[in-house]
């Protein structure tokens, strides 16, 4: 990060300067601006639908720092990154529910083994099922806990019905990203701002939620 930049810089917490820290928030700020070089692009939409994709079915990194970053360079697309967002994040869990009805004893296990070797979000979503209906995929589509997982034990589960799965996701993805997309639109250049005023401290808190979501599945 580059203090200068700003005119408070010296409100700057200088976490970059912590021996065990350093790395890390260095190596997440070339992730930053390799995704705010995305928002001038051609191919920005079908990048950030690629990784929405991805996400909802097998890739560890949700989508939402590359749609703020977009979003925020560019607020007037805002709402356009957050539609593009749900669409591949949907399409995604569509594609996590078919490996989970489909491919359950080859690549379903192979998931499930890396992220959820105790089978703890298992359970949740059976609990979640049995107690909310589908109504408790909501919670998943919407709060940092894996998603993932969600989407392949559905399809994997009986009485999980494709459909309504489908109405889940989207209610609750679309929920998420199209409020962030609406914030970005209204703060894009605030958020951007502040973004690169606190950048050291939003790593780390950003990277705490979502190491937070596996942890809350033992707690939930």
């Amino acid at each position: 990060m580059d203090p200068s930049r700003f005119p408070n810089s010296s409100l700057v917490l200088p976490l970059h300067r912590l021996p065990i820290l350093g790395s890390f928030i260095r190596l997440a700020r070339k992730l930053y601006d390799w995704m705010l070089a995305f928002a001038e692009k051609p191919y920005a939409g079908r990048a950030l639908f690629g990784l929405s994709f991805v996400e909802s079915s097998f890739f560890p990194l949700p989508p939402d720092p590359l749609l703020m970053a977009m979003g925020a360079e560019r607020p007037n697309r805002a709402i356009y990154f957050a539609g593009i967002t749900t669409l591949g994040s949907v399409l995604g869990a569509m594609f996590g529910f078919a490996i989970g009805m489909y491919l359950m004893d080859t690549l379903g296990a192979w998931l499930l083994d890396l992220y959820d070797p105790e089978r703890l979000t298992w359970v949740k979503v059976e609990d979640w099922f049995a107690a909310y209906g589908i109504a408790g995929l909501l919670i998943a589509a919407i709060t940092p806990i894996p998603f993932k997982v969600f989407t392949i034990a559905s399809g994997a589960m009986v009485g999980i019905h494709f459909f309504p799965f489908v109405g889940a996701c989207l209610l609750g993805r679309g929920f998420r990203f199209f409020l962030e997309g609406f914030l970005l639109k209204l703060y894009g250049k605030p958020i951007l701002a502040w973004m690169e005023k606190w950048f050291d401290l939003v790593a780390i808190l950003f990277t705490v939620i979502l190491v937070g979501g596996f942890v809350a599945l033992k707690y939930l």
